[in-house]
């Protein structure tokens, strides 16, 4: 895997734009075969973190959620691994993740909701979870939750049959 060390852990994160920003440092760094399972509610920033990835890799886009079409390829603009960015909340199983047929060896690919099902795609993979304020969390009105609240993203490196994997 070919992310710095230096990015696992947790961090606070206060705007999208920073959101943007970590997934572009964090894009520049990636080469094919580097997988990415992103995990957090709606409106955490998974989309966010992936537009930021997607500018950092020189990727063709507009980088949108692929939840209506669960995959999008993005080319390569400038040579690299080209962008692979799949939705798996309407997945019922990793064999349906396997029938998309995705490029894993030649890509980037980044899964959203696809934590229970990495380890049965690759050997190793990075986690990474962000957190927002969800409805009824102290302090936080419900018309609130689409603000540019905080969010708290930690990374993790993961190994498939590593028992601390969530």
């Amino acid at each position: 895997m070919s992310v710095d060390p230096a990015f696992l852990g947790r961090r606070e994160i206060a705007t999208a734009d920073e959101m943007e920003r970590l997934g572009f440092v964090i894009g520049e760094q990636l080469v094919a075969g580097d997988l990415l399972v992103l995990t957090g509610p709606l409106g955490a920033g998974k989309t966010t973190f992936t537009r930021g990835l997607a500018q950092g890799l020189g990727v063709r886009g507009p980088v949108q959620s692929p939840t209506f079409v669960i995959a999008r390829t993005h080319p390569s603009l400038v040579g690299r691994a080209p962008l692979v960015h799949v939705d798996a909340y309407r997945l019922g199983s990793a064999a349906e993740l396997d029938d998309l047929d995705v490029d894993l060896a030649g890509s980037v690919v980044v899964i959203e909701w696809g934590r229970d099902m990495a380890a049965s795609i690759a050997d190793a993979w990075w986690d990474i979870e962000l957190e927002r304020p969800v409805g009824g969390a102290e302090g936080v009105a419900d018309e609130d939750l689409d603000a540019d609240a905080p969010r708290v993203v930690t990374i993790e490196r993961v190994a498939a049959g590593d028992v601390s994997a969530r």
